[in-house]
């Protein structure tokens, strides 16, 4: 199976830059980051962007939710 690169974008100011770019699943849509104390929920909404010559799809932030205990 082939991966596909993509860039995260919203949520957090302190969300590190090297944990915006992301590698995952042709064709997911969403994206549950395990952040802190929580999750960085993330959904593509078919934006793009070129990045290093290179074109990443966009997720864009959504919401947080906390781990279950």
């Amino acid at each position: 199976m082939s991966y596909v690169k993509v860039m995260l974008i919203g949520g957090p100011n302190h969300l590190p830059s090297e944990r915006r770019f992301l590698t995952v699943a042709p064709g997911c849509e969403k994206i549950k980051l395990p952040f802190g104390s929580g999750y960085e929920h993330f959904l593509h909404r078919g934006e793009r962007t070129r990045v290093d010559g290179q074109e990443l799809p966009v997720y864009t932030w959504i919401m947080r939710t906390a781990i279950a205990e």
